[in-house]
């Protein structure tokens, strides 16, 4: 992709750009991956309310080293500050939160996102795999929304937003929005409407990269 005249966001960039659209006051979970990055770079002018299955609610960006309380982790494990306000319950409250539809959103990474909204994010049914699909499947199901994180292609240049999944899902047609690296695409009707794309990538570009059949909104390319 260097030779091209389009530069991929990076991975800050494409959590700075989804924290754009998180509504204020709204309840949201991240998941591991690109999607625990939207805590470091959320505005401080929204009131928005971090949850993690561990149980907090409230949790803010990362700790710079000298800040690190060894306690304080999110559900990936990794350290975590606190906003004023900020609260700690047991786990299985946490899961009620989620079973019972309390959060707003829940931004998840993905191997695979198919064009009906399905989402395979937890096994590609390597040796290393996880040895099973874990919260994922209650935050997909419990969410109000599910939005998806994630680089368009695999290192090695397959597609991830895909026809159909080939990799075990976590949850049939619950994601309504994708952030790559390339573009903001929602799903709507089993397709994938690309809503913006990174400043020079041409549509067909983009469709060369897609596994699916991409529609693109009339302002995709601004």
């Amino acid at each position: 992709m260097s030779s091209e005249a389009f530069t991929p966001l990076s991975r800050r960039e494409m959590a700075a750009r989804i924290a754009e659209d998180i509504q204020d006051g709204w309840y949201v979970n991240l998941g591991i991956g690109i999607p625990t990055l939207v805590a470091d770079v959320l505005p401080e002018s929204k009131d928005i309310f971090l949850h993690s299955e561990n149980g907090i609610l409230g949790f803010g960006p990362a700790p710079g080293p000298e800040h690190i309380d060894p306690w304080l982790i999110n559900a990936g494990k990794q350290h975590v500050t606190l906003r004023p306000g900020a609260s700690f319950f047991h786990h299985a409250d946490s899961f009620a939160m989620i079973r019972g539809g309390h959060l707003d959103l829940c931004i998840l990474g993905a191997f695979e996102v198919s064009s009906a909204g399905d989402i395979a994010n937890w096994s590609t049914s390597a040796h290393d795999a996880a040895p099973a699909v874990g919260g994922a499947m209650d935050l997909a199901v419990g969410s109000k929304r599910v939005w998806v994180a994630t680089e368009h292609t695999t290192r090695e240049g397959t597609p991830k937003l895909v026809e159909h999944c080939t990799y075990p899902l976590t949850a049939p047609g619950v994601v309504s929005r994708i952030y790559t690296n390339l573009a903001v695409i929602d799903v709507e009707d089993s397709r994938f409407i690309v809503r913006t794309m990174v400043a020079g990538l041409t549509q067909e570009k983009l469709q060369n990269l897609t596994s699916a059949k991409l529609y693109f909104m009339e302002s995709a390319n601004a």
